[in-house]
């Protein structure tokens, strides 16, 4: 089984979701992307080579998670502990097949050049790994800059100052021959006009670099799913395995509903990407004890819009978007965000709603502690009374009550 994606199109698309992560502070990771393409292309290097830093410059925060540890990295030039969510990222692109070849130059991206060039490692991934701490830097910059990309052209009213800034890094935090490229660059309106954020996504998508009509099998496409499950997941306490926990349960529950290989195989891929969006919420509404108010509701409301936004940019040619983003869409059309209902929810739907639900109610959350089985349970058969969620799928949570929990809370 193949799957006829565009790698690069979902690269920039699951940059988005990354970048949400800084909630005010988007487009961080395209902006780290096109800056290291600038520099490799000024230093002559060669395609391959420009496409990888395309793509790692996108990708190299999918160590980071928490909104809390995002800025600590916007706040401060050098932090201690910004190797945490290097090994993290190096972890989760060596575990993916396809993006495995980012995953050593993720590894070092804030290590200091000092230290970098002594280190036993291919010259190729020092001078890598080193280029997208640089941009990474400069861009910090850039942001105070700019106010968080609200103003873009202020940039050049400032752009002296950061080139200024970062040159007192040189030696240092930075390789010599990487500061002689933007040092050469840094003085160019163009440079930072390149990165404005009207045209950003536009200038990724059709970057000539770009490679088209790609195909993937399932196994790569899982992969891809797993890791952004895992940064989700990583994003507080009580959401760590949810999404694997749902990716699990909602494939329990198609095989016993008599669907196909392929079809559990894209409704477990599903169930790992549906909370994709939640990556914009922030880290302390994940983790109220408390009852949201209206405004709180809101943003955390807005998370399956934003998951069915990416994953339609992603996997525009596959049901993912769709069944991931409907898990909180209800059979009477009260759910959220298009108010479907009845026939406009496919089995698919029902089943990822219903593990959804019932792997929350199994685990641990700030304002309750884990439901036993037969409560989560009890709850799942309320919203059937209600017309709310699908008889037949609560039916087979019920026939293997215990087994289903053990899945949707998967090994201890």
């Amino acid at each position: 089984m193949a799957f006829h994606i565009d790698l690069h199109s979902t690269i920039v698309a699951l940059a988005t979701a990354l970048d949400f992560v800084g909630v005010d502070e988007i487009h961080h990771g395209k902006r780290v992307a096109l800056m290291s393409d600038m520099i490799a292309d000024q230093l002559g290097w060669d395609d391959d080579t420009r496409r990888r830093l395309l793509h790692a410059g996108m990708l190299h925060d999918c160590g980071v998670s928490a909104t809390r540890e995002h800025k600590n990295l916007v706040d401060h030039m050098v932090w201690d502990g910004a190797d945490s969510h290097c090994r993290r990222g190096h972890d989760y692109l060596a575990a993916c097949p396809p993006l495995a070849h980012l995953a050593e130059t993720i590894r070092w991206h804030h290590t200091p050049w000092q230290e970098l060039a002594a280190a036993e490692l291919p010259p190729a991934v020092r001078l890598h790994a080193n280029l997208i701490f640089l941009t990474d830097r400069i861009d910090v910059l850039y942001a105070v800059a700019t106010d968080a990309g609200h103003a873009h052209h202020q940039v050049l009213l400032h752009k002296q100052q950061v080139v200024e800034k970062i040159g007192e890094y040189a030696n240092i935090l930075f390789s010599p021959e990487l500061m002689a490229a933007f040092n050469e660059l840094g003085p160019r309106e163009s440079f930072w006009l390149a990165l404005d954020p009207s045209f950003i996504d536009l200038r990724l998508q059709e970057h000539p670099l770009r490679t088209r009509g790609s195909s993937i099998g399932v196994d790569q496409l899982h992969a891809i799913a797993r890791l952004f499950a895992r940064v989700v997941d990583a994003k507080s306490p009580f959401t760590a395995e949810h999404s694997s926990g749902v990716a699990r349960l909602a494939r329990h529950l198609a095989a016993r509903a008599g669907r196909d290989e392929e079809t559990r195989e894209l409704i477990e891929i599903a169930g790992l990407l549906h909370d994709l969006g939640k990556l914009r919420v922030p880290d302390e509404l994940l983790e109220k004890p408390a009852a949201l108010s209206d405004t709180e509701r809101a943003t955390m409301i807005s998370h399956s819009y934003d998951t069915f936004q990416i994953l339609n940019e992603a996997f525009p040619d596959t049901p993912l978007p769709s069944w991931a983003a409907l898990h909180h869409e209800n059979l009477l059309g009260t759910g959220y965000p298009f108010h479907a209902g009845g026939d406009a929810l496919q089995l698919e739907h029902r089943i990822i709603a219903v593990a959804d639900i019932f792997q929350a109610l199994a685990q641990n959350r700030p304002y309750r502690a884990s439901l036993p089985a037969e409560e989560a349970l009890a709850i799942l058969k309320q919203s059937v009374d209600e017309g709310k969620l699908d008889r037949q799928v609560v039916e087979m949570v019920a026939e293997e009550l215990e087994t289903c929990y053990r899945i949707a809370l998967g090994p201890n």
